[in-house]
């Protein structure tokens, strides 16, 4: 996904967005959406936020988090013990 639709983008939502400064080299920098500071529901050149960092630039790219797989810890939530069906047959 990019970020050209303001409808993709949300508070929390990890991105990479080129801040002011680096317009002409198009270095993205990757931050926590924090705000959303462009009014309109799309924008050519990707909508303006504020990071949680304080940093306000466009979104060029929206992050998704890989889904863990098996072998990572935490994939499945363990039934508690009171769920597991003790004393039924």
């Amino acid at each position: 996904m990019d970020g050209r639709r303001r409808q993709d983008i949300h508070p929390g939502l990890l991105v990479e967005v080129v801040l002011k400064q680096d317009q002409r080299t198009g270095k993205r920098t990757r931050g926590v959406v924090r705000d959303i500071l462009t009014p309109s529901p799309n924008h050519p050149r990707g909508i303006k936020v504020r990071l949680a960092s304080g940093e306000v630039g466009r979104v060029q790219a929206i992050l998704i988090p890989e889904k863990k797989s098996p072998e990572e810890p935490g994939f499945l939530k363990d039934e508690p013990e009171s769920s597991k069906g003790g004393d039924f047959p």
